[in-house]
């Protein structure tokens, strides 16, 4: 009838969930297993080092219109409904009967992992896949079990990902073929009709901001590290894909504690991951050399990235599949990062946004406040690729630099930001990363060179005795000077040949800045809503 093969254990058996008819059921398989099976079913090709070589079809990112949350009497009241589309226990119901209708006769592929490093605040998340590289990457992304907590796992939340089953909107409840859905009661996820790995952690990710907060802990869209000399000096960075999170959380000077989600609670922060899943368009050795070495070490799941069919070797320039490719590798591939996943309350805060009005300054020093308002605001621009039909940068307004992540209303992470931010006394920059000398199309992109010399001036204290001065637009503090950074680009509006154009870009972002926050007015304090007058 049914066969299970690798590490199983009668008492996880997928019968007890309902899955049933299955042909083969594989449990927990290790690197080498998972990257001979995914090769022998043709799911990819072998790279260099071991690495494997995957396409994700007709989805390269994100579907966040096609999440949905199931309604229910203990979500109607607790779910950010203006941003989360519902579905009701029926339909869900419905989906998840034919789901478990699809996948008789196929083989799966499960495994059983932890979200969250803080062994008291981690939950378990069995995932079921369809496709054996799914598996692979899930396995990177999300927390080992040590051999011997397998047999004692409790599986708190599961996911059914199955991207050969395509939904039937009026029969689902759903807005396409492609569907997300999440049920918190049923503690279960289904995913189908899309290949992209990303919704497996992104779906982890929105368990946990939705669980979380009502433990006190702050769910966080943010890499983090800290100081090898000062383990009290740790920084946490937020910001949507593409803003630098990975990039500039991959210091050689500092341990790097994870590079996407974390939690922030009473003890200090704690990643919610294993593994980074990282941008690799026009990545090279010289600029990030970590990174880049990754994507030639065994198992690395190389996704989306054009490459020499006979050589193998990857072409970091070539955008024609998407330029959403990533790399997908565990988190010792790091030398630098942390063995634990656990650091002290940050002492720093870092804003990241990419600008593609070319407005914002390269570092400005934030009251908390201030950092409050650009928390909810949340600016940034889109990378493209990050979700479909984005193929150029968009300027944009995501709440808590998150917010297709976030089930609950934004004034739930808004209080527990600011109140984390105050009870630690922590420091707040914003950083843009985005353009300079023009908008998108006139400017060029901030050099990561000049990035990375402010951030280490401010993260080290170098900036404490730092002159300031107030920016005319946002009235947020700029530094006048630090060494090793051209002055120039310290002032945006000195790097504009024509200071008009800049003056009428900057009127726009602040108007838009402004009109975006009105959402925001009945909920938070008047210092927070005077953060832009000034």
């Amino acid at each position: 009838m049914t066969a299970a093969h690798g590490l199983y254990n009668p008492k996880l058996n997928l019968i007890n969930q309902g899955i049933e008819g299955f042909r083969n059921a594989y449990f927990n398989l290790t690197e080498p297993d998972l990257i001979a099976h995914s090769l022998m079913r043709k799911e990819g090709e072998l790279g260099i080092g071991g690495t494997l070589l995957v396409k994700t079809g007709k989805f390269t990112g994100r579907s966040p219109k096609d999440k949905h949350i199931v309604v229910s009497e203990t979500t109607e009241n607790s779910v950010w409904w203006e941003r989360n589309a519902r579905m009701s226990t029926d339909a869900f119901n419905r989906l998840h009967r034919d789901m478990l209708h699809y996948v008789v006769g196929k083989d799966l592929y499960v495994q059983d992992l932890f979200g969250g490093a803080d062994p008291e605040n981690r939950i378990g998340v069995r995932v079921i896949s369809e496709l054996c590289w799914h598996n692979l990457f899930i396995r990177h992304l999300l927390i080992r079990p040590e051999q011997n907590q397998i047999k004692d796992f409790v599986c708190d939340f599961s996911i059914i990902n199955l991207p050969g089953f395509f939904a039937d909107p009026e029969k689902h409840g759903c807005r396409s073929e492609t569907v997300i859905a999440i049920n918190f009661d049923k503690k279960l996820i289904l995913i189908g009709g899309t290949e992209y790995a990303g919704e497996n952690k992104k779906a982890v990710f929105t368990l946990l901001n939705y669980i979380l907060p009502e433990t006190g802990i702050m769910p966080m869209h943010c890499s983090a590290n800290i100081s090898k000399k000062d383990p009290s000096n740790s920084a946490i960075f937020f910001g949507l894909s593409g803003t630098g999170k990975t990039t500039l959380s991959s210091d050689p000077d500092r341990i790097l504690i994870g590079d996407d989600e974390h939690g922030w609670s009473d003890k200090g922060i704690f990643n919610f991951e294993g593994g980074c899943y990282a941008k690799t368009i026009n990545l090279s050795e010289d600029s990030e050399p970590d990174i880049y070495r990754t994507t030639s070490l065994f198992s690395t799941v190389i996704e989306n990235m054009v490459y020499d069919q006979r050589t193998k070797k990857l072409n970091f320039e070539d955008d024609s599949l998407t330029a959403n490719m990533r790399a997908a590798y565990p988190m010792h591939y790091i030398p630098n990062s942390s063995e634990t996943g656990l650091a002290a309350n940050p002492k720093h805060v870092i804003l990241l946004t990419c600008d593609a009005f070319g407005v914002m300054p390269p570092l400005a020093r934030l009251t908390p406040a201030q950092a409050m308002y650009h928390f909810l605001s949340g600016f940034t621009s889109k990378a493209p690729g990050t979700e479909r039909g984005v193929t150029e940068p968009e300027p944009t307004f995501s709440t808590c630099f998150g917010a297709p992540f976030l089930p609950r209303p934004p004034q739930v992470y808004g209080n527990l930001f600011k109140k984390k931010i105050s009870e630690n006394n922590t420091f707040c920059w914003l950083v843009n990363t985005g353009w300079t000398g023009g908008g998108h199309g006139i400017g060029t992109r901030m050099p990561i060179n000049v990035t990375r010399s402010l951030l280490a001036a401010a993260i080290d204290g170098n900036m404490n005795t730092a002159t300031f001065v107030k920016d005319e637009n946002f009235g947020f503090e700029v530094p006048k000077f630090v060494p090793g950074v051209d002055p120039k680009y310290l002032n945006p509006r000195n790097t504009w040949d024509d200071k008009a154009a800049y003056d009428q870009a900057a009127k726009k972002l602040v108007s838009l800045f402004i009109s975006n926050f009105e959402q925001y007015l009945p909920s938070v304090d008047n210092d927070v809503k005077d953060a832009l007058v000034f």
